[in-house]
């Protein structure tokens, strides 16, 4: 008897430290994703800061722009309005703003009088400082909420979550499409630039053109045939003028080689008996 009762009381006692060490760990990680979360509206409080600044110092350059000018201040003033809200709904307002911003900024390589500011110069320093640490505190906390919301529900922590009333976390995600959807890479045709077409492909054994192919001596087969000079009788062991692949004539049998030389300049024609100049000394 006494034995059930010390083995009751040590699994009691092991359920009721399993439970304190549960609940804890998850006040521990809601704590810090809280903590993460300010790191955050810190990061954008100090863009919200910085938009007006840079706003004006644009204006002046580029005057015309109104429009542009008019959606950064409508959605800064929405996303202002918002930071009471959970961070679905600050995620959503923060892309948009985002994107106005991101075409402020396009609009401004059209004034390169404007590029060379060092007030506007610096103002975009601070600016993107301030994305890159906005991005890494988002990384960051949505790292937090994933592990947190996994706990909530995986067994058997989820009947301590349910039993205590955790709730899930929502992610601050990017709702902005521009940064989300994937960029369309063309390279094109190799070698030639981007709306030209590609040069024509040469065929199989065909000479390209503006190139000079030089004939050299021994190659066979790619000579034009040579007309016999008129009035020239071959004489019988007598080796007849180059004509080609395939001549025959009288006392020649075989494939003629292309001559090495040629007669020399001003030579007079081959005449009746003789034999035509072959180069040879």
């Amino acid at each position: 008897m006494t034995f059930v009762i010390i083995a009751v009381v040590v699994i009691v006692v092991i359920l009721a430290v399993a439970l304190i060490t549960s609940y804890n760990r998850f006040v521990k990680q809601r704590n810090l994703i809280q903590e993460s979360w300010r790191q955050i509206d810190v990061e954008l409080h100090r863009r919200y800061d910085l938009i007006p600044n840079l706003v004006e110092t644009v204006r002046a350059y580029a005057a015309h722009e109104r429009h542009v000018f008019e959606e950064v201040a409508r959605l800064r003033t929405q996303a202002v309005n918002v930071q009471g809200a959970n961070p679905e709904q600050r995620a959503a307002a923060e892309g948009e703003l985002s994107g106005a911003l991101r075409q402020m900024m396009i609009s401004v390589e059209a004034y390169p009088q404007l590029q060379s500011n060092q007030n506007f110069l610096g103002l975009q320093r601070e600016l993107t400082d301030t994305e890159d640490r906005i991005a890494a505190g988002r990384r960051f906390y949505n790292a937090n909420v994933g592990d947190y919301n996994t706990r909530i529900e995986a067994f058997p922590s989820n009947l301590i979550a349910g039993g205590f009333k955790f709730e899930k976390a929502g992610y601050f995600e990017v709702k902005d499409e521009a940064v989300r959807s994937v960029p369309q890479v063309s390279f094109g045709t190799i070698g030639s630039v981007a709306g030209e077409q590609a040069p024509p492909q040469m065929q199989p054994g065909a000479p390209s053109s503006g190139q000079i192919h030089p004939q050299m001596p021994g190659d066979q087969g790619n000579y034009p045939p040579q007309q016999i000079p008129p009035g020239y009788q071959g004489q019988p062991g007598q080796q007849p003028p180059y004509q080609g692949q395939g001549y025959q004539g009288q006392g020649y049998q075989g494939q003629a080689q292309p001559p090495v030389g040629g007669p020399p300049a001003g030579s007079p024609a081959p005449q009746d008996g003789q034999p035509p100049f072959t180069g040879g000394q």
